[in-house]
C-alpha cells in the first residue's frame, strides 16, 4: 500500500472541544484514483493536511510508501505533491519560474529543472503562457499549474484538496482529464471533493466520510449496490410545519423507502419513482407545493441515505 492511515485522530481543544478526525482506517493501493468525500467540515481535510505533514495527528499514524509523516516529515514531503483548496502560485514569479525553482527547490540541477518545467509547460499546455504571471491566468489555467507544479519533483502520491472548488464546467473537465493522466505516469492519486459527479468520473474507490468517521469505502458502483441508491424526490412547500403529517401518508405509498420533513418541506426516498410522482404531489399539493426535483441513483442519494444531510450544507 502506498498510503496507510491507521486509527487517525485529531482533536482541537479549546472553549469547544472539536474532534476533527475520529479514528479513521485507510489503505489506498499505489497507481489508484482515491476519493475522500464529504461535506464541509466533515474531516476530510484535515485528514489530508495530516497526510501532508501540515497538521499533526492527535493519535494514531499515516505513512507513505512506508514513511511515517510525523517521524520523517522531510523524507515524506518528497514522495508526495499537494494542490490545497486555494491557489498557491507565487505572484511575483513567472508561470515557468513556478515550475523551475520547485525543481530546484527538490535538488534539480539548472538543466534538469530546465527541462522538466519545459516538458511539464507541454504537457499541461501551457508553453504558450510560461512567461504569464499567475494574476493573469483564469481559475482553470492556475489550477493546471498547481497541478504540473505539484508532480514536477516526481512524487509518488498526489494529493488534491478540492481541485475543482470554483471552477467553472470546462475548467472542470479540463482538469479532470489531467488527473487521469496522471495514471499512466504511475502516479497515485487521492483527492478530496463534496461533487460526487467528480468522484463518480475520477475515482477507482471512493471513502465516504462524516463527522471525523468513515461512513462507507469501495468503489462508487459497489456502493451503489450496497447501499441500495434509491431515487431522491425534493418537494419544497410553502406550509413546511404542516410536512410531518404528509410524510406519514406518504410512506404508506407503494415503493417509498423514507419520507422525512426538510427545512423547505419533504424528502421521499423511493425505489422508482415512476408511477408515484403523482401520489406523492397530490398528497402534497394542500400545503402550497412550490417545487419539486427528483435525483437519480447516485453516490448523492448513498451519501444523503448516509448522512440524512444534503452535501453542500
Amino acid at each position: 500500500m502506498i498510503v496507510e492511515i491507521k486509527a487517525l485522530t485529531k482533536v482541537y481543544e479549546g472553549k469547544q472541544r472539536v474532534v476533527a478526525v475520529d479514528g479513521i482506517d485507510l489503505e489506498v493501493q499505489q497507481g489508484e484514483i482515491f476519493g475522500l468525500l464529504g461535506p464541509n467540515g466533515a474531516g476530510k481535510t484535515t485528514t489530508i493536511g495530516i497526510c501532508t505533514t501540515r497538521t499533526l495527528p492527535t493519535s494514531g499514524t499515516v505513512r507513505i510508501a512506508g514513511i511515517d509523516v510525523v517521524g520523517h516529515a522531510a523524507e515524506a514531503r518528497k514522495l508526495i505533491g499537494v494542490v490545497p483548496q486555494y491557489n498557491t502560485l507565487d505572484r511575483s514569479l513567472t508561470i515557468f519560474e513556478n515550475l523551475y525553482f520547485h525543481c530546484r527547490y527538490f535538488g534539480f540541477s539548472h538543466g534538469q529543472a530546465k527541462e522538466r518545467s519545459e516538458g511539464l509547460l507541454a504537457q499541461f499546455l501551457l508553453t504558450e503562457r510560461k512567461d504569464a504571471t499567475p494574476s493573469q491566468l483564469s481559475g482553470g489555467l492556475a489550477q493546471r499549474v498547481q497541478i504540473a507544479r505539484a508532480i514536477a519533483h516526481r512524487p509518488l502520491v498526489l494529493f488534491l484538496d478540492e481541485p475543482s472548488a470554483g471552477l467553472d464546467p470546462q475548467s472542470r473537465i479540463a482538469m479532470w482529464s489531467a488527473v487521469q493522466e496522471l495514471r499512466k505516469e504511475g502516479i497515485t492519486v487521492v483527492l478530496t471533493t463534496h461533487y460526487m459527479e467528480e468522484a463518480d468520473e475520477l475515482s477507482d474507490r471512493v471513502g465516504i466520510v462524516d463527522h471525523g468517521r468513515m461512513l462507507a469505502l469501495g468503489s462508487p458502483q459497489k456502493l451503489k449496490d450496497t447501499f441500495g441508491a434509491e431515487t431522491m424526490i425534493d418537494l419544497k412547500l410553502r406550509h413546511v410545519e404542516g410536512a410531518e403529517t404528509v410524510a406519514v401518508e406518504v410512506r404508506g405509498l407503494d415503493g417509498v423507502k423514507s419520507a422525512e420533513p426538510t427545512a423547505e418541506g419533504l424528502r421521499v426516498f423511493a425505489t422508482n419513482a415512476d408511477g408515484l410522482l403523482p401520489a406523492v404531489i397530490q398528497a402534497s399539493v394542500r400545503l402550497g407545493l412550490r417545487d419539486i426535483a427528483i435525483t437519480e441513483p447516485s453516490l448523492e442519494t448513498v451519501f444523503i441515505h448516509l448522512t440524512g444531510r444534503d452535501l453542500r450544507e
